[in-house]
């Protein structure tokens, strides 16, 4: 079947959809699909010192990090706001991180920056290797992964054209969206903090050292009373165009906060994440571009 591309954003140029994307959703989550993740970078960081920095500078607990073992993790600035996600994986000798295209330059300028005398080398290698997502059932980061020299890609592919269904980002995203799962550049903005994006416990790590923003993180979570929260709206199925990204989200005519990822699910019909304010109650229907929206809560199990 003819692939159809995405055409704007940050998946712009990955691969939307094949023609089927109800029955591409249902091979996804059978654990019978992979798909082609064109839509990021991947960065090496090498060296002795590279589990205890990437430590220092995330989120997240990685310097006993076990070989083979993903994780995700964020960087935030000094207000606690997440400026950057991240996903990692160690071999034994090199730290193999994935995030963002459009977020790689910037990344590794601010890594090169925080270097100081340890003994690390980060590297752009996405000209050198390529992300799938591999056959399997979804994990708590959005996985399987499989990090893949480009000399083998053509192989790699036609491998697992044999015995599974390629999907593109509709599947991907609908299967995100469902599981409650944040992502940068869709869920977040320049106020988003951690606590208010389900977070706490995936891609932040509660019992660990000192980490640029924890402070906010650590008051937040002290006081229960993070000023947003994510949450997953079911849309009515009506409507022909679905919102968009930064639609916003009204309560009795007032702008209570934004659409993050919009998407058609084969189960669950038009859904949402949005990222609204906290004071808004559970039971109360929202308005979407005129679309009447229900909320359902996002457990930490969910993800």
């Amino acid at each position: 079947m003819t692939a159809v591309l995405v055409e704007s954003g940050p998946d712009q140029g990955a691969i939307w959809h094949f023609g089927e994307p109800n029955k591409e959703q249902k091979s996804l989550v059978a654990g019978d699909a992979w798909a082609q993740l064109i839509n990021k970078a991947v960065i090496t960081i090498s060296g002795p010192d590279r589990l205890t920095w990437m430590h220092a500078l995330t989120t997240q607990h990685l310097e006993k990090l076990p070989a083979g073992e993903w994780k995700e993790a964020l960087i935030l600035d000094a207000q606690g706001h997440v400026e950057e996600q991240i996903f990692l994986v160690d071999d034994g000798s090199i730290l193999w991180l994935h995030t963002e295209k459009e977020r790689a330059a910037g990344l590794i300028n601010y890594l090169e920056k925080m270097k100081f005398m340890l003994q690390v080398e980060v590297k752009d290698v996405s000209d050198e290797y390529a992300v799938l997502r591999a056959p399997g059932i979804a994990d708590s980061v959005g996985g399987p992964y499989a990090l893949v020299p480009r000399t083998e890609l053509a192989d790699t592919i036609e491998a697992f054209k044999q015995s599974h269904t390629e999907v593109g980002m509709w599947a991907l995203e609908a299967e995100r969206v469902a599981a409650g799962r944040a992502r940068l550049l869709f869920e977040t903005d320049h106020k988003s903090i951690p606590n208010e994006l389900g977070f706490l416990n995936t891609a932040v790590h509660m019992n660990k050292g000192c980490y640029r923003g924890q402070e906010t993180v650590a008051k937040v979570f002290n006081l229960g009373q993070p000023p947003r929260r994510l949450v997953l709206l079911h849309l009515d199925g009506s409507m022909v165009a679905m919102p968009g990204h930064g639609a916003k989200v009204e309560l009795d005519g007032k702008e209570i906060g934004y659409i993050g990822t919009m998407a058609r699910h084969y189960e669950l019909g038009p859904i949402a994440l949005a990222v609204i304010k906290r004071s808004t109650p559970i039971d109360a229907v929202l308005n979407v571009e005129g679309v009447p929206a229900s909320q359902e809560e996002i457990s930490h199990t969910k993800r």
